[in-house]
């Protein structure tokens, strides 16, 4: 359905992209836009956002893991961002193809530390899932994939038509939202979230997403790498309202193996509320064997 989104009024285009950091490069499906940082000869780590946030999430991780001697490589999943809004289904098949051709186009062949947060960790469990021998360790922020309770409204905005309208009239509400457990303590995050809302495509890419990645349907991945040999960290903020701290026994439940590491005063953005612990627990696993 061709649905012109309110708000979404420029082209995602190079002279958009003139003024953005980081990197870009073709892919099969698009665009991508990334930063890589670190010693050339350093273990890669890649860092993968969640549902809508692009990679500046990862600020205070990328900054550390860097400094700590990794090769730190963080991207906008394809929709966010400056990255390329498809006209494709965002399933997992496009956010995994996505990464693929990412790590092949950057040169990087040896298998690599996977971090992925909320619905980033699911991309990362089943990139682990699909390709075994690329994934050396996983870490899981707060990872979506399992079943939760969800609004009034989210069997709504996968019904066509209804959806889009949703999104188009109540969306900047629901999107623009904090998940921190003290948001006054982050005053700007969400000035910056707002630019990217404004290139058309972006409220289509999280429809789609919605609508087609089963963004709790991930339980056998999870039991299937944890048949696996990857050492896993989970880590979770007690306070995630978004996807709420008792959904990590699920997780341990299916990676009996993990090592688990609850976030205190944290939300669902524990690396970010709480960099001074997850940190060092970041570069003490990746570093660990």
């Amino acid at each position: 359905m061709d649905y012109r989104f309110r708000g979404e009024t420029q082209v995602l285009d190079a002279a958009a992209r003139a003024s953005a950091s980081g990197s870009f490069v073709e892919l099969a499906d698009g665009i991508t836009h990334y930063e890589l940082a670190g010693p050339a000869q350093g273990q890669p780590v890649v860092l993968v956002h969640g549902f809508s946030v692009p990679y500046y999430i990862w600020d205070p991780t990328f900054a550390a893991l860097a400094e700590a001697g990794f090769r730190v490589l963080r991207y906008d999943l394809f929709g966010r961002g400056y990255s390329g809004r498809p006209e494709a289904m965002y399933n997992q098949d496009l956010f995994d193809r996505q990464l693929l051709d990412l790590l092949s186009s950057l040169v990087i062949e040896k298998p690599v530390n996977l971090v992925g947060l909320s619905m980033g960790g699911l991309v990362v469990i089943n990139f682990a899932d699909r390709h075994p021998a690329l994934a050396r360790k996983l870490c899981l922020v707060d990872p979506a994939g399992f079943p939760l309770r969800k609004p009034f409204y989210a069997g709504l905005i996968r019904a066509p038509f209804l959806g889009e309208l949703m999104l188009d009239r109540l969306g900047d509400r629901l999107l623009v939202q904090s998940d921190f457990y003290r948001p006054a303590r982050f005053p700007g995050f969400a000035d910056r979230y707002r630019p990217q809302m404004k290139y058309i495509g972006f409220k289509r890419a999280l429809l789609s997403t919605i609508r087609n990645m089963e963004l709790e349907g991930g339980e056998g991945a999870y039991r299937r790498v944890g048949r696996q040999k990857q050492p896993v960290l989970l880590i979770w903020g007690r306070e995630d309202g978004t996807i709420p701290f008792p959904t990590s026994e699920r997780v341990k439940a299916a990676i009996p193996h993990l090592e688990f590491q609850a976030i205190d005063e944290a939300g669902h953005l524990p690396h970010y509320e709480q960099p001074q612990v997850v940190n060092p627990l970041l570069v003490r696993f990746l570093r660990s064997g």
